[in-house]
Parts: C-alpha cells; sequence; structure tokens
C-alpha cells in the first residue's frame, strides 16, 4: 500500500488516483453514462463530498461588480467608485491578440473540447505524478469561469472567498457539474467574453478593459500582439508577473506566451521573435477610486450620495441589500450637485479658511421648493490621512448620513421661534420689554401637558449682548439687534411645543438623532444641528412656506449587460409648514438683518437677500444662514471637537480677538452666494409692512448697525446657576459649567455627580435647570 507523505498528504500515486476519479467522473456525465464505482473512487464518501446529482443544477452568472461613475446635475464626473474596478465590455470590444493569447496560455484546445478536457487532465496528471506535486493545471476556461463566479458572489466576505477558492473534491465537483451547464448554455464566444471581463489582473483591475487603462492607458481594443500577451500572462498569478513591481519576472512571462501563440499557429515565429525584443511599454495610470478623487472638493457630496444609496429603503428593503447594489456597482448616479454653487462655495471657503486652521468651517446650498442640494463643502479636505488636515467626516451633515453630532446654531434658530408665534397668531409687531438681564420666565408650558419652571431658589437668568441693550423692543428690531431677552420672554408666551412643532415642520432636528429638550433655552439656539438641516429650514423661508425634504440624486440607472435599466430614487417630500404670510414675514424681519442688523457683512449687495447670525456660548461655534428667493445656505465655522473657543485666533491668516457670526461665517457667505448666483434672476421677496414699534436710543447712542453681532461677557450670573443646576441634575447632558448643558458648551457641570437624591418635583424640567443659564450661550448672535 502506498505510504502517506510525512507531512500528511497524499502521495504522488494517491493524487493521481484521486484526480484520475474526478476526470473520469466528468468524462462519465458528459458522457450521460452512470458510475456505479463512483463510491470507490471517494467521490460521494459521507461527510465530505455532495453527491453529483445533488447539487443544484442552475448557475445563475452573477452581476459582475463595476465601477460606479457619479455625476453632477450637469452631467460632468464628480467621481468614480467601485469595489472592483471593472468595466464589462463585449467580445467585438476586445483585441483579437488578447483573446488567442489568452486561449493560447491557459486553455489552447478550448475550442476542441467540451467544459472538462479530458486529454488535459491525462497530460497534467502524468506532470505531476513524475514530479510528486501540482506542476500543472488542467482547469479549462470553462470551469475557471465558474470558479470566478463563486468569486465574484462571495463579494468581499472572507469566510466565503476561501470557501470558494478552497481546494476539496467538493468544490471541484461542483465546478465540473457547472462548468457542463455552461457550455451548453454559452457557447464558446461568450465563455471567453465573460472569463476576458470577470478574471483578475492584478493592480485592482478586474477583467481585460480595466487592465488595459491600469498597464497601458488604453482601451482593450486597442491592445498590440506583445501588450495582448503580457495580460494574458499576468492572469496565472497577478502578484508574482506583475509588471509594476517586477518588469523582469513580467518579461520572461510575456515571452512565454508569444512563443505559447508561435507554437499553436497563432502567430509566426518571426512575429514572436519581434515582440519579445520589445519593452514592455508600460503607461500607467494610477486607480481612481472613491469620493477622494472627485473634482471641485466634492468627495463630501459624493459619500453623502453613498449614504443616500446604502440607507433608503428606495435602493432595497435591507441593509444588507442597499450595500450589495453599491458593492456591484455599474450604477450612473446623476446627482443635483450644481457645478457652479460647487466652485463658488469651495472658492469661499479656500479664501477664508484655511485647512490647517485651528477651526473649520462646512457650507450647504439647496435649492428653495425642490429640496435639491446644490453644493456641500468643507475647509477640511476629505481623506484619511489626518497629518494632511484630513477627515472622512462630513461637517455639514448629520451623524446618521456621516456627519458629526453637530454644533449648536446659536442665534439662527430663533427665526424658527418668530415663525412659531406669527402662524399662532402673533404680530409682528410684539414688543417685549426685554431687559438687559433677566431670569427666565416660569412656568411655560411645553408639550403633551407638561410645565418647565425655573429654579425658585437659583433662578437661571440670562443677559443680552451689553447693558445699553435694553427694551421695550418689537419683533423687528429684536430681530434685527437679536436680543436674547426678547426671544425668551416670546417663547415663554407662545409656549414650547409650538416651537417644537414648527421645527419638526421645517425637518430641524438634532444632528445626533436626540430629541430637542423642552425648555425655553432651545429659543437661543441650543440643540446641535446641522448646516444641511438649517440650510433646508431657512429655504422654507424663500419657497414662502413649503418645506421640501433635501435630495441629492436625480436619476439612477444600473448597466445590466448591455442596457441600462433605470432605478427609483428617493424623491423630495414637500409640505406646507407655514402660511405664505408668515414666510414673507420672515423674510421681511431677515431681511433687515442683512440691510442694517447684525448680518450686514452678508450683504449680496444689489440682490435682495436675508438671513440671520449666530455665535454659541464661549465661541465655540458662529454662523451665517441666509437665502435668496432662489438659494438658501448655511455656513458654520468653529471646532468639530467642541473644544477650540474662537477667541485670539486667526482664521484664514487673518486674526480675530472675538468671532462673530456676522464677521467669519457672514462674508464666506457672501462670497459664496455671490459666485452661486452669478448670472442666475434676482427676484424680489414678497415683503410685507411691518409698523415700527418704538425705537428709543440705546444710553450709550449706539445704533443697531455699530453693535453688529458683539459679544460682550454675558451671563456670568447663568454660569454660576447652570453649574448648580447642570452638575446636580442635568448630568453631562442635562447641565453645563458654562450655563447649562444645551446652553454652551458640550461638557456636563463642573461639580461631580452628586451621592443623593432629589425628590422628583423638586425642579421641574427633566434635567434642564442648566438649560435655564445659557443666556449667554446659544443665543448669542
Amino acid at each position: 500500500m502506498p505510504k502517506k507523505r510525512s507531512g500528511g498528504g497524499l502521495s504522488p500515486m494517491q493524487q493521481a488516483a484521486k484526480f484520475l476519479g474526478v476526470s473520469v467522473l466528468a468524462g462519465a456525465v458528459m458522457a450521460g453514462i452512470a458510475l456505479p464505482a463512483a463510491g470507490a473512487l471517494g467521490l460521494a464518501a459521507k461527510g465530505s463530498v455532495k453527491g453529483f446529482d445533488e447539487i443544484p443544477a442552475n448557475l445563475k452568472s452573477p452581476q459582475l461588480s463595476q465601477r460606479t461613475t457619479i455625476l453632477d446635475n450637469q452631467g460632468n464626473q464628480i467621481a468614480t467608485v467601485y469595489s472592483r474596478d471593472r468595466t464589462v465590455v463585449d467580445l467585438k470590444d476586445i483585441s483579437p491578440y488578447v483573446q488567442k493569447a489568452i486561449v493560447a496560455i491557459e486553455d489552447a484546445r478550448f475550442y476542441k473540447h467540451g467544459a472538462v478536457d479530458l486529454k488535459g487532465v491525462l497530460r497534467a496528471l502524468n506532470k505531476n505524478a513524475q514530479e510528486g506535486g501540482v506542476a500543472q493545471g488542467a482547469s479549462t476556461l470553462t470551469q475557471q469561469l465558474v470558479k470566478n463566479y463563486f468569486i465574484e458572489e462571495a463579494g468581499d466576505d472572507p469566510t466565503k472567498v476561501a470557501e470558494a477558492t478552497q481546494q476539496t473534491l467538493g468544490r471541484k465537483i461542483r465546478e465540473l457539474k457547472y462548468a457542463i451547464q455552461i457550455e451548453d448554455k454559452l457557447g464558446k464566444k461568450k465563455i471567453l467574453e465573460n472569463y476576458l471581463n470577470i478574471t483578475f489582473f492584478g493592480e485592482q483591475a478586474y477583467g481585460v478593459e480595466a487592465a488595459s487603462q491600469r498597464y497601458f492607458s488604453k482601451h482593450a481594443k486597442d491592445l498590440n500582439l506583445q501588450e495582448s500577451a503580457l495580460l494574458a500572462g499576468i492572469v496565472q498569478s497577478p502578484s508574482r508577473y506583475d509588471p509594476v513591481n517586477d518588469e523582469a519576472e513580467a518579461t520572461k512571462r510575456r515571452n512565454i506566451v508569444l512563443q505559447r501563440m508561435a507554437e499553436l499557429g497563432d502567430i509566426s515565429q518571426q512575429e514572436a521573435d519581434q515582440a519579445k525584443e520589445k519593452p514592455l511599454g508600460l503607461h500607467t495610470s494610477r486607480p481612481k477610486n472613491g469620493c477622494i478623487t472627485a473634482v471641485k472638493g466634492a468627495g463630501f457630496f459624493c459619500d453623502y450620495a453613498r449614504q443616500v444609496v446604502l440607507t433608503d429603503p428606495v435602493f432595497g428593503e435591507t441593509k444588507e441589500a442597499r450595500a450589495k447594489l453599491w458593492n456591484q456597482g455599474g450604477l450612473t448616479i446623476r446627482t443635483t450637485l450644481d457645478p457652479q454653487a460647487q466652485e463658488s462655495v469651495q472658492a469661499s471657503i479656500k479664501d477664508h479658511v484655511y485647512k490647517s486652521d485651528p477651526v473649520a468651517t462646512a457650507a450647504t446650498v439647496v435649492e428653495p421648493g425642490t429640496g435639491k442640494i446644490l453644493a456641500m463643502g468643507q475647509s477640511r479636505p476629505y481623506g484619511v490621512n489626518t497629518n494632511n488636515d484630513e477627515t472622512t467626516i462630513n461637517l455639514s451633515v448629520n451623524q446618521d448620513m456621516g456627519g458629526g453630532a453637530g454644533y449648536q446654531p446659536g442665534s439662527t434658530f430663533k427665526p424658527i421661534v418668530a415663525a412659531a408665534a406669527i402662524e399662532g397668531g402673533k404680530a409682528p409687531t410684539q414688543e417685549y420689554s426685554s431687559p438687559y438681564q433677566m431670569a427666565y420666565p416660569s412656568p411655560v408650558s411645553a408639550c403633551d401637558g407638561k410645565v418647565w419652571r425655573n429654579d425658585p431658589y437659583r433662578p437661571a437668568k440670562l443677559k443680552n449682548e451689553n447693558e445699553s441693550e435694553h427694551g421695550p423692543y418689537g419683533m423687528s428690531e429684536a430681530t434685527a439687534k437679536s436680543v436674547n431677552t426678547y426671544y425668551v420672554q416670546l417663547i415663554s408666551d407662545i409656549g414650547i411645543c409650538p416651537v417644537i412643532d414648527m421645527a419638526k415642520k421645517l425637518g430641524v432636528a438634532r444632528a445626533d438623532g436626540r430629541k430637542i429638550d423642552q425648555a425655553p433655552s432651545i429659543a437661543l439656539g441650543t440643540q446641535e444641528m446641522s448646516p444641511l438641516t438649517m440650510a433646508s429650514a431657512y429655504a422654507t423661508f424663500a419657497s414662502r412656506g413649503m418645506y421640501c425634504t433635501p435630495v441629492a440624486i436625480e436619476s439612477v440607472t444600473k448597466k445590466v449587460g448591455s442596457e441600462q435599466k433605470s432605478l427609483a430614487v428617493p424623491k423630495s417630500t414637500c409640505s406646507r409648514a407655514m402660511s405664505e404670510k408668515t414666510a414673507d414675514t420672515l423674510s421681511t424681519l431677515l431681511k433687515g438683518v442683512v440691510e442694517d442688523g447684525t448680518g450686514q457683512e452678508a450683504g449680496l449687495g444689489s440682490r435682495p437677500s436675508a438671513g440671520k447670525t449666530g455665535t454659541t456660548d464661549e465661541r465655540y461655534a458662529a454662523w451665517f444662514v441666509g437665502y435668496t428667493p432662489n438659494m438658501a445656505g448655511a455656513v458654520w465655522v468653529g471646532d468639530p471637537q467642541h473644544k477650540r473657543k474662537m477667541t485670539s485666533i486667526t482664521i484664514g491668516g487673518v486674526p480675530h480677538d472675538k468671532v462673530y457670526g456676522g464677521e467669519v461665517p457672514g462674508p464666506i457667505w457672501r462670497d459664496m452666494m455671490s459666485g452661486a448666483l452669478e448670472g442666475k434672476p434676482a427676484p424680489d421677496f414678497h415683503l410685507i409692512d411691518i409698523p415700527d414699534a418704538d425705537d428709543d436710543e440705546d444710553e450709550d447712542g449706539q445704533g443697531r448697525g455699530d453693535r453688529d453681532d458683539r459679544h460682550g461677557n454675558n451671563g456670568n450670573n447663568g454660569n454660576a446657576t447652570g453649574q448648580v443646576i447642570g452638575g446636580l441634575i442635568g448630568g453631562p447632558t442635562g447641565g453645563s459649567a458654562n450655563g447649562g448643558a444645551t446652553g454652551g458648551t458640550s461638557t456636563g457641570g463642573t461639580f461631580p455627580k452628586p451621592t443623593f437624591s432629589l425628590p422628583g418635583n423638586f425642579i421641574q424640567g427633566q434635567g434642564n435647570g442648566g438649560n435655564n443659564g445659557n443666556g449667554n450661550g446659544g443665543g448669542r448672535r
């Protein structure tokens, strides 16, 4: 009896016997003969290999993964992305030299045998037996195609890939059966075409077209003799014969292919010898894959489009189905990105904020009435090299779409409070005493019958920007000056719930997915939002009260065979958030902010515009959100980590003692919108007449223009209260050392968590005692 080798494997004779058994079985099946002796050959041993007849009969050719092309709204390419770099082409678009070369070196008898080449099997069996190992394979191109089908179906799952490539008798039998089926259904030319499109050629190139572009920067149909021979030779071992990393080894392999072609009569010996003398002639192109290759700084928008495909049920009912669609690729995604707007956004960002600055900026532009995202950019470039200030976090969007936890919008939230009040019947001439400093009014009604109450023992307080700012004020002047005490009195008057309801109608939600806190401090912008959220909300004012959910994709087609199949895409859902009159009133109020309020530096000259500034507690963030009748945009500037205060700071080469919403984000907004709107119509708003309230001069004689978004050292009284109440009750999310958790910083109270508990109704407001202390918090302008 033959002995096993020391390694525990079969001896050459045993390998030969086993290989012969498989081959005879395949030949018998092809001939339609049943082999009772199959069991004796070990082919149906229990617990090892499925019986041949038990293998499913139908092998479906997988949809080959291909590159996906992402376009802007004009049809210009933004980026190409792929799981596997592949472009499927017809056989007629593949050089005849390639077709002959691959057959010559991989399966010379391809056109003479069926699915299994018994003559080749016996030749390989003899060779392997002589050399005591596997020196020569016997798989036909058809069998190799089946194996590649298994690998393609496995995708990027390492376990499935291992199963698809494992050297077992069971896989070989399964491969044989499917090869027979494919030979019967497809025919030789189609098998060759499929093989050349699925095979891996190294250097991230799948299929001969991608390989031709990778190594020679040309189409597969244009490959000459020596180039074709080189590619055919790579297939056996893409790493060993990689011409980019080992030119000598690749040249030897190419010449072997050329000689084999001559021996088979595909070319003359003279042609082979001449081709052998020529250099490899590489003209490589670097693989271009992913959103990092996006033009015009659109990497983050590209990633947002990817997130839409991976998360929206329109593209598949399950997460797995959507991932499969994306990984298979072959998609052409036409997006809403406007190249003029995108270029303008990136140019403005580059002018005002450097990528190496200690803070960053993010900006988004949307189209009122449609929800289309026209531009999206940020100062930190898209990428994974943190040493080059790169990031893959999209600072413009919510956390569930690849963004961060958001940033407090400050006073840019105040128009939402005004909208809720006006829609609820409050007149835009409504006056409040608006003192320089005050305690939060209490009690204040909230949703679901709840009531918010200030702490009667340590009432939380807030302040305006300067001591000179005190009322009474009407809504117009209070909005232009961004008076904190006015808006807290307003929300306390109408209640918290109408504001939360209005925010919902405007699509305004926290970037981290949490619910908006029910506390009057929300009037000052204490809840973290994203620029896309704020831009879409303000677009509602521009479209006279119609809110449209943001959309990034206009159409998607998928390549199926040689045809393009249209797929369903998410549509913007538009709904009326407020009456036209309310929206027009907001536009009138916010136009005043730009004309002679805190947002003068954001003005667009003769083009009508409206907007609002915002600066948060401790200057961790500054905003300008504004719009024209045909575009709305939001600009945020700050530290994504919420650690760097914007005081004594240089941004874009310009030193700032303190950063204000109108001073840094405002000019970014002005420049980006000017470029985006260039050459486009300049319609006016539908303004309404708002009678002036009594407009007393401040004690120091400063007018509203002179107090353009300045910050004083406000809210110190509120800080102490926020520390105590926030630290004791709110905890890390309910209180802040600087005026309340949602009122300013992202940290909790400075005091340790108490070891005692307070009575359940001792202080109502669900841990928002800290929120009350943010008069200097999100409400800064």
